[in-house]
């Protein structure tokens, strides 16, 4: 059966940076161990699969090499870019029906705009447990570790300094540990998210690192969700002036991305993140399942 699909890299405005999604139209109808199948066999970290909705525009399903999850941000700016590379929208609002509910979108040209929906604050964990995961000293984490979703739940972790962010090594065992506390079966789920209060380059406000476990890939270029989640973290906390700034991420691994980033809301009663970015079709073609 033959679908129609679109390599798109996500957060960049160039080939071969930000992060890469590929984009079936019309392939939410597949199975979960189908659509797993052709996220490995991209090697991609996440793919979506678009369908018709009867609460939105359009639904997307969205899966990782492992599993199929609620929501994911850099999938959302490559699907609503190949929906407009292949005219079946024009610039402009429309909404998606996700797994965490349902997120309006803006088209303007090649840059894509979402309104990922109110962060949900979760536990603290402690300093040394998530340290453990990046091979780093507890003194290098400047704040309280905390679970937030957008969507898709983060460990949000503030590091000291650029350095330490760069020295992250991921430890599969403490991984483990850090699992175990959680009380959460496998492997595959919710990896902290490393972030220092300084850019990549000076246009950056953040720089962030997402260390995946397999069978992802080691590293995410670029993680819209949790950007959406540390952007509602660092305004609730106030360790932030201001709602609005750039997030940085993918520049260690060659493929630079970039979000303009603006927290709703009072620190205390946050009603939504807008993440926005650009996107670049990377290649169209057919897919034969």
């Amino acid at each position: 059966m033959p679908f129609d699909v679109d390599w798109v890299d996500a957060f960049s405005d160039r080939a071969f940076g930000g992060n890469g999604c590929a984009v079936v139209h019309d392939g939410a109808s597949l199975d979960v161990e189908t659509a797993t199948a052709f996220v490995r066999e991209t090697s991609l970290v996440e793919c979506t699969f678009t369908g018709p909705s009867d609460v939105a525009d359009i639904r997307v399903r969205y899966f990782l090499a492992s599993r199929e999850i609620p929501f994911a941000g850099h999938p959302t700016v490559a699907t609503v870019a190949a929906m407009r590379h292949r005219g079946l929208i024009g610039d402009g609002r429309i909404t998606l029906e996700t797994g965490a509910g349902i997120v309006p979108v803006e088209a303007t040209g090649n840059t894509v705009s979402m309104t990922q929906i109110a962060p949900e604050f979760g536990t603290h964990v402690p300093p040394e447990i998530v340290a453990a995961v990046g091979g780093i000293d507890p003194a290098d984490i400047l704040f309280p570790p905390r679970f937030v979703s957008v969507g898709l739940p983060f460990c949000i972790t503030v590091l000291r300094d650029r350095a330490t962010l760069e020295g992250l090594r991921f430890d599969m065992e403490a991984f483990r540990a850090y699992l175990d506390h959680l009380n959460v079966d496998g492997t595959d789920v919710m990896e902290p998210f490393w972030v220092t209060q300084n850019g990549a380059t000076p246009a950056g406000d953040t720089y962030g690192r997402l260390l995946m476990a397999p069978p992802s890939p080691p590293e995410d270029p670029f993680t819209g969700s949790a950007t959406g989640a540390m952007a509602a973290y660092l305004w609730s906390e106030g360790l932030i002036d201001a709602p609005r700034f750039v997030a940085e991420q993918g520049h260690g691994l060659g493929r630079p991305g970039q979000a303009q980033v603006e927290v709703l809301g009072p620190r205390d009663a946050i009603t939504g993140v807008v993440v926005a970015g650009d996107a670049h079709v990377l290649m169209s073609g057919t897919l034969h399942l």
